[in-house]
């Protein structure tokens, strides 16, 4: 099974360097169940995935993640489906620090955000990571900083 092992940190400013790539997300969320699975829709670009996403019974940053690629009709026969928990952003694809670190920008009512990701092989790699200076507050497994959440409930209170 597909394991996805990740750390997401609050940033507090970010300025893309020349070498980074952009990508525009869509993202919207056709189930979220109370455990944190979730069912979701995304466009990067031309590419439309559908996922699911599971937490293991281990720590934060693990979960099972499940990925199927569609095709843009079936994207947009089940993004209607999405309705009220969707987000935008655009994410920076740079190297920091030895690793590669999705910077993600969000869009629209989430204006403002900025979060870091960064994605490991092994939970070993993870808890062995040292955040740059440039990282803010780690908020890996914070629920409220889950992307199915500011989907659906928007920026959390400070």
């Amino acid at each position: 099974m597909p394991l996805e092992i990740e750390r997401k940190f609050l940033l507090t400013a970010f300025t893309p360097p020349e070498t980074a790539v952009r990508r525009r997300i869509e993202q919207g969320y056709i189930a979220i169940k109370d455990d944190g699975t979730e069912v979701r829709l995304r466009r990067i670009g031309d590419s439309c995935v559908l996922g699911v996403k599971r937490a293991t019974a281990g720590a934060a940053p693990v979960r099972v993640e499940v990925e199927r690629e569609l095709g843009e009709r079936e994207f947009d026969e089940l993004w209607p489906a999405t309705a009220g928990a969707r987000l935008v952003k655009d994410r920076y694809t740079v190297e920091s620090a030895g690793v590669t670190v999705d910077v993600d920008v969000y869009r629209g009512e989430l204006a403002g955000l900025l979060t870091a990701e960064v994605e490991f092989g092994s939970e070993e790699a993870a808890e062995a990571f040292t955040p740059p200076d440039w990282f803010g507050a780690e908020i890996t497994g914070v629920p409220a900083y889950k992307n199915q959440n500011l989907a659906v409930r928007g920026l959390p209170e400070s």
